[in-house]
């Protein structure tokens, strides 16, 4: 029996600091409830109590935009689950080192970590977590700009949503999707999905957390910016602003920010849009959202050129095709690639012109952004597209005007060369 005034922290101790530190968390005392919770790591026996209390740490640090910190805490946990000789302690762990390393933009890793959790056999808790884990390899394809099994990723992350009627899971799940049509142009879809998370959130979002309702509402004015309707874009960035602002959610105001700064760059106002690039940029670099920086100097390579500043533009190009190469966003180099050979052909650079344009295509092959059915582009412009059971994407009306006998492309793998 342990005496009073013991510097160590037994099980129900252990629960009660956790519990507290939940709900300093709930009420915007960030700061505080980490410091409890800090405590309760240093001070508990109780393995599984240090488990919990792991993951309150790293889901507060990935909301925070701390990630290096939410990455260690991820390690630390790894080690309290082996302790544990349990499953699905370990398949949960192994989760949270998935999703540190996907805040990371280390796609290949976030793969990797996301297999193992699946190939776990634990119990049906273990089975439960599949569709995060589906998710959050789902968004790393989409990284890597693999789209056919970025897509099947988040299908079968929907799949676990519904059959386990979780709505939290099918609203992130909506958001993702909402991103992926927005990578691929096709913003009917793109709009579609956030909106579909919105109405989630609405009807069943009660005792949420306000980040669900911040999440959507960013997605859906991603979409009205590229259909073109900035009031909207507009209104719904603000709405997920506030709620950023409110929660200290440095990811979700970077986000914002590029979105603020890509709407006033659409009004042609480039005295708005250019401090707006350069304080979500400073939020990006400070979280190690590499991802993120590719997409604010690509806005701001943008912004130069409308102002008729070629060099300029050259030189946020460059910065965004070192970052793009190092995470391999190959979406992220068909677009530098596309900006360059605007600028070359401006410039009447016959040598450079060719050299863009030939990895322009090679990009384009080696993510087959083309329609099996048509052979046209996939992505260049906004397009209706629709995908068969099989996750490959074609255009709608290509479908429609064709009918489908199986994937064509699926066909095309399966013809074995030397048998042709």
């Amino acid at each position: 029996m342990k005496l009073f005034g013991t510097k160590e922290m037994g099980q129900d101790q252990t629960k009660q600091q956790i519990e507290k530190g939940l709900q300093l968390y709930q009420s915007n005392q960030t700061e505080k409830a980490l410091q409890v919770w800090l405590r309760v790591l240093e001070k508990s026996n109780n393995p599984a109590g240090r488990f919990r209390v792991l993951g309150c740490l790293i889901t507060a640090h990935s909301e925070m935009g701390r990630y290096k910190d939410m990455l260690k805490f991820a390690v630390v946990q790894i080690d309290t689950a082996r302790e544990l000789e349990d499953p699905d302690y370990l398949t949960e762990s192994y989760l949270n080192l998935a999703r540190s390393n996907e805040k990371l933009c280390e796609f290949q890793k976030t793969i990797s970590y996301c297999k193992t959790c699946l190939n776990m056999q634990g119990t049906t808790i273990s089975l439960q977590l599949n569709g995060q884990v589906n998710l959050s390899m789902g968004n790393a394809y989409l990284g890597l700009s693999i789209f056919q099994k970025a897509l099947e990723c988040f299908e079968k992350a929907l799949r676990y949503a519904h059959n386990n009627d979780n709505k939290m899971l099918e609203c992130r799940v909506c958001c993702s999707l909402g991103n992926f049509y927005i990578n691929l142009k096709d913003y009917e879809k793109a709009l579609f999905f956030p909106c579909k998370a919105a109405e989630l959130v609405n009807d069943y979002g009660k005792g949420w957390s306000l980040k669900y309702r911040a999440m959507s509402q960013y997605y859906m004015a991603v979409a009205y910016r590229k259909l073109g309707r900035l009031e909207d874009a507009m209104e719904c960035c603000e709405e997920s602003m506030k709620i950023a602002l409110q929660h200290g959610d440095r990811p979700l105001q970077a986000q914002c920010l590029l979105c603020f700064a890509d709407i006033h760059r659409s009004h042609a106002d480039l005295q708005m849009a250019f401090p707006r690039y350069e304080s979500s940029m400073s939020i990006m670099t400070e979280i190690g959202n590499r991802l993120g920086q590719v997409q604010v100097l690509l806005g701001v390579a943008k912004c130069w050129l409308i102002q008729k500043e070629p060099d300029k533009a050259l030189e946020s190009i460059e910065k965004a095709y070192d970052l793009a190469e190092g995470l391999g966003n190959k979406l992220g180099l068909l677009k530098i690639h596309c900006l360059c050979e605007a600028i070359y052909r401006t410039k009447g650079q016959q040598q450079e012109l060719r050299n863009h344009v030939v990895k322009f295509h090679e990009c384009v092959e080696e993510m087959e952004l083309y329609c099996g059915m048509c052979g046209e582009s996939i992505g260049d412009k906004n397009h209706q597209l629709q995908a068969l059971p099989c996750s490959h994407v074609f255009h709608l009306k290509c479908l429609q005007t064709n009918g489908t006998r199986g994937c064509p492309n699926c066909r095309r793998l399966s013809v074995k060369p030397g048998f042709v």
